[in-house]
């Protein structure tokens, strides 16, 4: 199997934060940015320095303009442009949630004319939504790329992570030990916008300096992802009143339906038929995280330990299973909670062969 280039323990390509902000402090800031990815946290962090070196006074009338992207007006856009920055060397234009891609044809031109000719006195920043990822095969997208900085913000790596929640806690005055850093990682999703409020409940809630397993256990809200994950694992281990326990637990969440759940409960089978082959095979980290479809190591290594409790055909057969088991509940009219039911126990039963 080829090998990767990314880093290890590096998920996605993205901007490097750091360096990113290094530049901008050693180089000044560019005309026009274009701000997405999943990891809206840095992109805040990020546009907030921007902002910061274009107004270092914070900004007025005359040279703070925000536009909303959903109703955006492309004539006021282009006069806060022109408009001569007052009592700033600087202006600084942010337009959030503007989607360039569904632009239409003459709005893309306009566009297109306008940023590729924007004053020196001008940072004009466009904010995506985290969802956001730029066409590349389009003229406006284009043309972003060739007159100024396109960034994305990807989710970090396990190591980058762990450091950074070992910090916060550090402010709250507590330490985290890395395999419960990377559990907290695991089971929130590794976004740092919603680690920093389960960051804080812990730290609130947790008696002694030393947080524990038992006190993120205790506050911390999983993903559904997360919660799926620890079913498939009791499932592996024949633990049904837990699995089902588990169950319940999913299907009391918010817009969570039985088809939805056994969608997941497909995927996280195919990520441990996956881990499997990746073991049998020993693929790299790099390439097992992108075969997983996983973000982190420590996880293909987790999905390896609960795929060792199934054959690798009893988890071709658990995959097809799941597949199955969606026809049913979308041809079939029987109700979905028992045919979802009746899955897990035979997933249960593929883990005992």
């Amino acid at each position: 199997m080829a090998g990767s280039n990314r880093k290890k323990n590096q998920p996605d390509s993205g901007a490097n934060y750091k360096t990113e902000v290094a530049s901008l402090k050693a180089e000044g800031p560019q005309r026009l940015y274009v701000l997405w990815g999943q990891e809206d946290y840095l992109r805040e962090q990020f546009l907030a320095q921007v902002k910061n070196v274009c107004l270092p006074d914070g900004g007025d009338d005359f040279s703070l303009h925000r536009f909303d992207g959903a109703n955006l007006d492309l004539g006021k856009l282009a006069d806060a442009v022109d408009a001569m920055p007052f009592l700033s060397d600087r202006s600084f234009i942010e337009v959030r949630g503007y989607d360039t891609n569904k632009a239409p044809e003459e709005e893309a031109a306009k566009l297109t004319a306008l940023i590729s000719d924007l004053p020196d006195y001008c940072t004009l920043a466009f904010v995506m939504a985290p969802d956001f990822a730029l066409d590349g095969r389009l003229k406006l997208s284009k043309a972003l790329k060739k007159h100024g900085k396109v960034l994305q913000f990807a989710p970090q790596s396990s190591d980058s992570l762990v450091i950074w929640v070992s910090r916060r806690f550090g402010a709250l005055a507590k330490r985290i030990t890395r395999a419960d850093a990377e559990y907290l990682i695991e089971i929130t999703g590794g976004l740092m916008n919603r680690m920093i409020p389960e960051i804080e409940k812990i730290a609130s809630y947790a008696q002694d300096e030393v947080v524990t397993r038992a006190d993120i256990d205790a506050v911390t809200e999983k993903t559904p992802d997360a919660v799926v994950f620890e079913m498939t694992d009791m499932l592996a281990q024949g633990d049904r009143d837990g699995a089902m326990a588990t169950l319940a637990e999913l299907l009391a969440m918010k817009d969570s339906e039985p088809i939805m759940l056994l969608a997941a409960i497909g995927g996280q089978m195919r990520r441990l038929y996956a881990a499997k082959v990746c073991e049998r095979e020993r693929v790299g980290a790099s390439d097992a995280m992108s075969l997983c479809d996983v973000r982190y190591d420590f996880l293909v290594q987790k999905l390896q330990r609960s795929a060792r409790r199934f054959s690798l055909e009893a988890l071709e057969r658990s995959v097809t299973l799941c597949a199955e088991t969606d026809y049913a509940m979308k041809h079939t009219g029987g109700d979905d909670l028992l045919l979802l039911e009746d899955a897990l126990l035979k997933i249960m039963m593929e883990a005992g062969r």
